[in-house]
């Protein structure tokens, strides 16, 4: 440890703040492998139970796509979420034994964080993503769909500095949170539960990030009409009746795919469309 203080002296201050970023991560990437060491056979009970019945693409609700395809749908924002993190903290794109296969995501640099605590949450979140790439990996088996072509300088924000990390985080977190609200109605059983599960990790990721971008006064532009960018006077993006906003996989799309037309079936942060039978606007 005296070696590391030595040398972080040594460094300029940008280098030094790159180095300890690493640090970090590694204190995260340490926490992640615990978990994963100490809570496998548990994380597979859960994850043998969230397939039950999806390896069937004719088992949906009554109305709505199969909870096969709304699970594939979330794991490609899971896949571009891990990205996001995953190059933002290490400057380096997921490895194989995340996503199962080469990286198809392409731009993007590691950031320059100012606040310790700010690169401290980017790593811990770095960390839950990588996991629920693999859960929902795990719990889909031979059904999971590759990662999509991914494009992570799609709106040209999110890694120049640290206001544009919060900016982007901000508008994948949001955005995450109301996908999985909305996907509540097409799940059900075991499926809801572990979604559900995933949606509140999502949403203390949402939290944090949002009374940072309040903090240090981030003008986040808003992602649709329905979206309340965090301000001094909406710390949450709650409805008038409390409830948390929700949205379609369409307007989840539009989001993502950086085009609110209707029909839409890729581009922004997705190139060629995500992977999956949902991938239209």
């Amino acid at each position: 440890m005296k070696e590391s203080l030595e040398t972080l002296q040594e460094l300029d201050p940008v280098q030094a703040e790159q180095k300890l970023n690493l640090l970090r991560y590694s204190k995260a990437f340490a926490r992640r492998s615990f978990i994963r060491n100490m809570a496998l056979t548990g994380i597979g009970v859960a994850a043998g139970a969230m397939v039950e019945g999806c390896s069937n693409s004719s088992v949906s609700s009554a109305q709505g796509p199969s909870q096969t395809a709304v699970l594939n749908f979330a794991l490609n924002l899971e896949y571009l979420e891990a990205e996001f993190y995953s190059v933002a903290v290490t400057g380096n794109t997921l490895s194989a034994s995340v996503t199962g296969g080469t990286s198809a995501a392409t731009g993007g640099a590691k950031v320059t964080f100012t606040d310790s605590r700010v690169a401290d949450i980017a790593a811990e979140i770095l960390s839950d993503e990588m996991l629920h790439v693999e859960f929902l990996r795990s719990a889909l088996g031979s059904s999971a769909v590759a990662e999509p072509s991914i494009n992570l300088n799609a709106l040209g924000i999110g890694f120049a500095s640290q206001a544009q990390f919060l900016t982007l985080s901000r508008a994948f977190e949001d955005t995450g949170v109301s996908a999985y609200a909305g996907a509540a109605t097409d799940l059900s059983g075991n499926n809801l539960q572990a979604a559900a599960q995933i949606l509140a990790v999502e949403a203390y990721h949402a939290g944090n990030i949002r009374l940072y971008c309040v903090e240090d006064a981030v003008a986040c532009p808003a992602l649709d009409s329905m979206d309340v960018p965090p301000t001094e006077q909406h710390f949450f993006p709650t409805l008038s009746n409390g409830l948390a906003v929700i949205r379609t996989t369409s307007q989840v799309l539009s989001i993502v795919y950086a085009n609110s037309a209707s029909g839409t079936a890729k581009g922004g942060f997705f190139p060629n469309g995500v992977n999956g039978t949902i991938n239209t606007v």
